[in-house]
């Protein structure tokens, strides 16, 4: 299915029977290209087997519309994609904690998976200090060994008023006015900096709000109703709901690019929307990652399965030990280091960078976008916006509603 399964029907069918050489995936791609010019046309076109593209995909073969989704990556799943290594599902581009307060969207994605119970409770170290995260009566008691949230208040207070930051013009002040020079010191300057690539004075304040600051005894980092890890990983989510749909892997859409918008009527294009426009106005600009795996030869490396590494010379954000994610007991663990990298075109980028430049120059695109007739753009990159798992879901349901009507 995921190597395109019609090359392989059509050499069937003409009694075309490949060599083993042929039989590698290279070959396999060139047969592709040889006998799709004999493909039928579908309704749409997916570029991107991502979550968005599946969702969607999904729905509009509910509504028995043909779909060809095309990835350049060697795998479906996009950023989601889990790999199982030593028995455990590894996330193998940066943690992914499912967490909705939308019911349909919950509900959704249960069709597809088992969602245990797991809660993002992560740690943070700051040089040789260990601090409970998100910001809440534990972090606070850590830090100044108060007890009640009267206190902890009044510590903070008095902080804050010492900057007497009345109109935040950036993340820095924003975070002072917030939560007083010990928190943003020890927990944001540095993880922000790293995370970003820049001052924090540089960032706009808007990042901050996300941070989440309790006066309760609660380490549980989000708020939302539902909240859960699939047990058997993302990857089967992704597999499932692309059931039936033909996925073509290996696949870069800019290489033959006319040859691919011709192959449907519409098209649903989910990567950089910059790049679909050739870069008409500029870059929009990024953040990318690495990641570094390990398997160690041990059960338990760090206790959780989060750990912010929040001083800045430290040069990786965070390490996730996965197995926590399911509550594993394995012989072995599998550790990964998250580093922030700037994005330079070639390189995955992972994070729009939404400040007011950027921001400024996205609606140049957006208008051009707008104005196609049949290209349609959804996910974190063709609307050059964050989003959690569940709002990509809600969105990729959402186009399908509007574009498609409702099931």
């Amino acid at each position: 299915m995921y190597r395109c399964a019609s090359a392989r029907r059509y050499m069937a069918f003409r009694r075309i029977s490949p060599t083993p050489k042929q039989k590698n995936l290279l070959y396999y791609i060139y047969y592709l290209k040889k006998v799709s010019y004999i493909m039928k046309k579908y309704d749409y076109l997916i570029v991107g087997a991502g979550l968005f593209g599946a969702v969607f995909a999904h729905e509009a073969r509910a509504r028995q519309k043909t779909c060809l989704v095309i990835d350049k990556r060697p795998h479906i799943g996009g950023n989601i994609y889990t790999e199982e290594i030593e028995e455990i599902q590894v996330h193998k581009y940066g943690a992914h904690i499912f967490h909705t307060s939308n019911e349909r969207v919950w509900h959704y994605i249960n069709q597809f998976s088992r969602f245990n119970h797991y809660i993002n409770s992560p740690v943070a170290i700051y040089k040789d200090e260990l601090y409970n995260l998100p910001f809440n009566m534990n972090t606070f008691h850590q830090l100044w060994g108060v007890k009640t949230p009267a206190q902890a208040k009044a510590k903070i207070q008095e902080q804050i008023a010492r900057m007497n930051i009345v109109h935040p013009k950036n993340l820095e002040e924003q975070a002072l006015a917030m939560v007083g020079q010990d928190v943003y010191e020890k927990l944001v300057e540095g993880y922000t900096r790293k995370q970003w690539g820049r001052e924090c004075r540089e960032l706009p304040a808007f990042i901050i709000k996300r941070l989440p600051l309790r006066y309760t005894y609660d380490n549980n980092y989000f708020n939302d109703r539902y909240q859960g890890i699939p047990t058997d990983g993302y990857t089967k989510i992704v597999k499932k709901l692309l059931d039936g749909v033909q996925v073509c892997l290996n696949t870069d859409f800019f290489i033959e690019r006319e040859r691919w918008m011709n192959q449907a009527d519409r098209v649903l294009f989910t990567g950089m929307i910059d790049q679909f426009y050739n870069y008409r106005f500029g870059e929009l600009e990024y953040r990318s990652l690495r990641f570094e795996n390990e398997v160690l030869d041990m059960g338990n490396y760090q206790g959780n399965a989060v750990v912010n590494y929040t001083d800045y010379e430290v040069p990786y954000t965070r390490i996730i030990e996965h197995k926590h994610f399911v509550f594993g007991s394995q012989k072995k663990t599998v550790i990964t280091r998250e580093y922030p990298a700037k994005w330079q075109r070639g390189e995955e980028p992972y994070y729009p960078i939404n400040d007011p430049e950027n921001n400024e120059l996205f609606e140049k695109y957006q208008r051009l976008a707008l104005a196609e007739k049949d290209v349609l753009f959804g996910g974190r990159l063709g609307m050059y916006r964050y989003m959690n798992m569940d709002q990509v879901i809600e969105e990729a349901l959402l186009l399908a509603d509007n574009e498609l009507g409702c099931v």
